[in-house]
């Protein structure tokens, strides 16, 4: 039998650490593993799907790998999945029609039914494979695929006079087909006739003991037909469909595997089991464990093994009165909300809200990667969490590096580190809007230079409050009329001024508190708008801030970026945006203009990285170069909408949260250093056949970095962005360095050069 190779040659196991040593230009996705909606089992591996991706498990090692996107997938939103053992291939259907086969010969894509522009449901809910036909149960009928070719063979349309109709499940005997649709149970000769004309198949429903009602299922179990109508479930005899089994409880899904019926089930109060059962719906076994087995969706049976895809529960193998679960080192959802990174850590959140500003209800809470593992800060693991919902707001306290977190209508979270957490809304100054008592919105926090957490209370009378470092509050009133008093993203500049994002069309204000925030009347503030007096942003609509290495405040808005260069002469000189031009080929614009700026984030080299709805830009620090552009379709990046941009400036990481999962580049640009002893190359020594850039970390800023042979002759020169050099491994002439020692020399503005480091190559 011939094994899925492409499991040992594409899909390296994955290290969840926070990893420094990883190469230029690779990336990585941090999606949720802890969900599990389907099954199933080939070349002695189980598989099984979450609702982005897949990973695998060894049932000779236990070795786990995991399957996405990074690794070629097509896409992130995977629907069900089903292995066919005689040809040895892994069919991954997607939420939006997609469709892969694995098999030894790698990842091939089969777009066809995604690409078709039409107005019925293309949704595949299950796929029926023989040998390299594949059956797959959709919104619109039956859909053949010939894994053969990778292609799209025919669709069998049979609902009513030709129509589509949704189905639900599809089987094959000897000498029949059968679709379970929303009409009924329908089949059709596959000996003879033409499958494909709908006025060949014949509804079984509405008679012989079938209720004219949907039908959910259809599967084999020995040579017996089983059909799922109902929450009940009907075997054929002669002719006549029986009553077998029915319990009172919803049905989740049906399955035939090992000679036994697998019926998953979960009642109006959440309780849930899964049964195995006989031909004649006989109970052979019951599975029940709370958290376990509490939303099982498909289960399977191998050699005594019952495997159970669970969607709270995750993965689940069951021996004899054992059992074991799979929920891999991943966060419990996709971070929708914010990214911070500080002090080693990466902080995500899982909050949003609608354009007008409304409650989405996010449960997920927060994310936190430090140290390789992933720990999720929500209502199911921490009880004191249970009303603090759509978490938009995160900090790294720089005194004990403790969480802070900010809940849109739950008010503010303080976790400690091995500690209690602390919430913050009736028993603080965090006030309610007017006409929605109960609801304490915080959409902003950012620590000043003096360790004071400044907090956006959206809505609130006093919408802007600081938590002092001493314990104490203070509570700021606006001095201008604003939609909803809205207030969220805070970035604090190198003089300490206050820059406040002001969502809902109000643009972006700044305070100046002068150093004494007790004391209100000596407040400077101002407010930032679209328009040549006003401040000269883009538009109106800000949905994001950063300040660069030059103090500059960069404003990402619905129609482009503005710039703000004289932040120290807001107060004085009246200092307008300035909108930074780029060239595009032979043309020239302004900076994403007609474009919405979601997110900015400044790497090590002071250059930025751009969140659009249509997906990641590098450019410049002066805002005129476009280095890079990552999509979806050009690149790994799991999705095109950028939500929100964070950078580890130790390892030039950069993280990207997207609207259909997290996941992180390795960039070209980390953090300069002034200790020489800090600097390190990878890879170290070069191995034999690395064809990869070498990046030397660690260096002074903007060093000119120098790559001699022992004896001083030159092989490379060039400088380093922020604090890191790359180098391609070849000399001036594009030859590949010879094996031997090499010697990394650095020179900083100052004219200090100093050997910082060598690099041993093996050709």
């Amino acid at each position: 039998m011939r094994r899925l190779l492409l499991l040992a040659i594409i899909l390296p196991f994955l290290s969840y650490s926070q990893n420094l040593q990883s190469p230029i230009g690779s990336w990585q996705e941090y999606l949720p593993y802890q969900s599990a909606i389907a099954v199933t089992s080939g070349s002695n591996k189980i598989f099984a799907a979450t609702p982005y991706s897949l990973f695998t498990i060894d049932r000779a090692t236990d070795e786990i790998r995991r399957i996405s996107k990074i690794q070629g997938l097509s896409e992130t939103g995977v629907s069900t999945i089903r292995y066919d053992e005689t040809a040895a291939q892994l069919i991954v259907a997607y939420t939006n029609s997609n469709i892969d086969i694995i098999d030894q010969n790698g990842i091939h894509n089969i777009p066809e039914l995604k690409r078709e522009i039409l107005s019925g449901d293309k949704t595949i809910y299950q796929i029926y494979s023989d040998n390299t036909r594949h059956y797959l149960s959709t919104g619109l009928g039956i859909v053949v695929l010939d894994a053969s070719k990778f292609e799209i063979r025919e669709s069998w349309l049979i609902g009513n006079s030709g129509g589509f109709v949704k189905t639900n499940m599809f089987l094959k005997t000897a000498d029949t087909y059968y679709a379970a649709t929303e009409e009924g149970l329908k089949k059709t000769s596959a000996l003879t006739g033409n499958p494909a004309d709908f006025r060949n198949w014949q509804l079984l429903s509405g008679s012989n003991g079938l209720d004219r009602a949907p039908a959910k299922g259809i599967v084999s179990i020995g040579n017996k037909l089983i059909a799922w109508q109902q929450d009940s479930l009907f075997e054929e005899n002669g002719g006549k469909w029986e009553l077998i089994f029915a319990n009172g409880w919803p049905i989740l899904s049906l399955r035939s595997s090992e000679n036994k019926l697998i019926v998953t089930q979960r009642d109006a109060s959440g309780n849930s089991q899964v049964l195995l059962l006989g031909d004649k719906g006989t109970i052979l076994r019951k599975l029940q464990q709370p958290e376990v087995i509490s939303f099982p969706l498909e289960g399977i049976s191998l050699e005594n093994e019952y495997w159970i895809a669970d969607l709270y529960g995750g993965l689940s193998r069951w021996q004899g009165t054992n059992f074991e679960t799979f929920k891999l080192n991943s966060p419990e959802s996709i971070p929708s909300g914010p990214l911070a990174f500080s002090h080693g850590q990466l902080l995500a959140a899982a909050g949003s809200v609608n354009e007008a500003w409304n409650y989405q209800y996010n449960p997920n809470g927060i994310f936190r990667l430090q140290g390789g593992t992933w720990t999720n800060f929500n209502r199911f693991h921490n009880p004191v969490l249970d009303s603090l919902l759509d978490f938009m707001a995160v900090a790294i306290d720089p005194r004990d590096e403790s969480v802070w977190a900010g809940s849109y209508g739950g008010g503010l979270a303080h976790i400690l580190n091995n500690g209690p957490i602390q919430v913050f809304k009736q028993n603080s100054p965090i006030s309610a809007p007017l006409g929605d008592p109960g609801s304490y919105r915080i959409a902003g926090l950012s620590f000043d230079q003096d360790n004071n957490l400044w907090i956006s209370n959206f809505g609130a009378p006093r919408p802007l409050l600081v938590l002092k470092k001493d314990g104490s509050w203070t509570s700021f009133t606006l001095p201008y009329i604003l939609r909803e008093n809205a207030l969220s993203q805070i970035v604090i500049d190198e003089v300490n001024q206050k820059w406040i994002t002001a969502p809902l069309g109000n643009g972006v204000l700044v305070l100046n508190d002068k150093g004494t925030i007790d004391n209100l009347s000596d407040d400077q503030w101002k407010l930032y708008r679209a328009g040549s007096g006003n401040g000269n942003l883009p538009s109106n609509d800000v949905y994001c801030l950063a300040k660069d290495k030059n103090g500059f405040i960069w404003i990402g808005t619905a129609d482009g970026i503005g710039v703000i260069q004289c932040g120290d002469e807001v107060f004085t000189s009246g200092c307008e945006a300035v909108l930074p031009v780029v060239k595009d080929g032979s043309f020239a614009n302004y900076l994403f203009k007609g474009s919405s700026v979601q997110a900015i984030a400044v790497d090590g080299a002071n250059r930025k990285w751009v969140g659009t709805t249509n997906g990641a830009w590098l450019i410049g620090a002066d805002g005129d170069q476009v280095i890079q552009h990552f999509t979806e379709e050009n690149s790994p990046l799991l999705g095109n909408s950028i939500k929100s941009i964070s950078i580890d400036g130790a390892s030039g990481t950069v993280y990207f949260a997207t609207d259909k999962g997290l996941c992180s580049f390795r960039g070209t640009a980390t953090e300069a250093s002034d200790n020489k002893d800090s600097t390190v190359v990878f890879p170290n020594p070069v191995p034999p056949g690395y064809n990869g850039s070498i990046a030397i970390r660690g260096l002074p800023e903007n060093a000119l970095v120098k790559i001699t042979e022992l004896n001083g002759r030159l092989v490379f020169q060039g400088r380093s962005l922020g604090g890191q050099a790359v180098w391609n491994g070849t000399d001036y002439k594009g030859r590949r360095a010879a094996t031997g020692v090499y010697l990394v020399l650095a020179r900083t503005d100052a004219g200090d050069e100093k050997v910082v480091t060598k690099i041993v190559f093996i050709k």
